[in-house]
């Protein structure tokens, strides 16, 4: 108990800057960058680094993802900090880090990319085109007025709990978190196309050669579902794969599925797994969602509403006084600086960590 209390204290860091820095004196020489066209707030340069932790032919690869949802990954780049230090590997098995998947969102504390795109829902085919959500579109406007008014908030607040009461609280979140393809400036806005870090997570899984490995094991840190400090294990592939029943075994009765309405997260469109599935196939992989709970929804609404309204329709200036306040409010959403909160965190990673490496054993004995 004692290491996780001391690496709670020091593997957390306060801002992006920090967090890219200590990540790459932990990994040293295993470290490799991949710049992103975006820049920090400052102008500063911003990248997704990467640590590659074992044989490098290793054929188990346990790979571990930060800030998919640029904000949440304070949390994940602390619990990375700590894995690189407290994960024992099998012979033939390796740990693949990628740090700040969306370094944009991380640096600016938003949930976004540069192009205003929730990168887990931006895996759908788009070739194959996009999943309609006519509910968003039904509440879009009351979402994000285009004032922050008292009396344009209360009306908007009216008219989506008039929506909420018909249609129930599960389709409410569908629409309301499930995907949108129609709007840049809106919340959960899925892209036209591959976001720019859509792309560089290609380029890693080409560079490391993960399509080739023996299997993979991918768990995705993100943050804001569920109770305070609790790491819900989602799964989101089918559950009549191969990858499910894989899971299952893996990671026991503690998993969750949001389709099948056990999880706290409703059924999304375009998430990560799409890219996990397409690259390894059903069966040759498993990909969890590692979801730890800070606050309520209805807070994190409101701090999505202020985010997206700044760079919608204010000056999306960082440091101007709603920027700060909109900033704030992500950070404190989705990264909550409370000692006991960063232990859970880190205890649950580990067992979560350990329980995929176990599991991968097992899979290829």
């Amino acid at each position: 108990m004692t290491d996780i209390i001391q690496a709670a204290a020091a593997c957390f860091p306060d801002s992006y800057a920090t967090a890219r820095a200590d990540f790459r004196l932990a990994a040293q020489s295993g470290s490799r960058s991949y710049p992103s066209n975006a820049v920090g707030p400052a102008g500063e340069a911003l990248s997704t680094d990467v640590a590659w932790i074992g044989p490098k032919d290793a054929q188990d690869v346990l790979v571990v993802l930060s800030g998919v949802h640029g904000v949440e990954g304070y949390c994940g780049s602390g619990a990375q900090l700590d894995l690189m230090l407290a994960c024992d590997l099998d012979k033939d098995q390796a740990l693949l880090l990628v740090h700040a998947v969306n370094p944009y969102g991380f640096a600016w504390d938003r949930r976004v990319t540069e192009e205003g795109c929730d990168l887990n829902r931006n895996f759908v085919d788009f070739d194959k085109g996009i999943p309609a959500n006519p509910g968003y579109e039904a509440i879009a406007a009351h979402l994000l007025p285009k004032t922050l008014a008292p009396e344009a908030l209360a009306s908007a607040e009216e008219a989506l709990a008039a929506y909420r009461a018909k249609v129930g609280e599960l389709a409410f979140q569908v629409a309301r978190k499930s995907g949108q393809y129609v709007d840049p400036r809106g919340m959960f806005f899925g892209g036209f196309g591959p976001a720019a870090a859509s792309r560089t997570l290609e380029a890693i899984a080409r560079d490391f050669g993960l399509a080739d490995r023996r299997f993979v094991t991918v768990i995705d840190i993100h943050t804001g579902l569920g109770p305070f400090g609790y790491g819900e294990a989602q799964s989101e592939n089918e559950p009549d794969t191969a990858s499910h029943a894989l899971a299952v075994g893996m990671f026991g009765p503690s998993l969750t599925f949001p389709a099948l309405g056990t999880s706290f997260s409703v059924p999304i469109n375009g998430s990560l797994q799409l890219f996990w599935e397409r690259l390894r196939g059903d069966g040759r992989y498993v990909y969890i969602c590692l979801e730890f709970g800070t606050f309520d929804q209805e807070a994190s609404r409101a701090a999505y509403r202020l985010d997206h309204w700044h760079h919608a329709y204010g000056d999306g200036e960082p440091d101007s006084e709603i920027g700060r306040a909109a900033r704030l409010a992500m950070r404190r959403q989705f990264y909550p600086e409370f000692q006991e909160w960063k232990e859970m965190v880190l205890f649950r990673t580990r067992q979560i960590a350990r329980q995929a490496l176990n599991g991968m054993k097992e899979v290829m004995s």
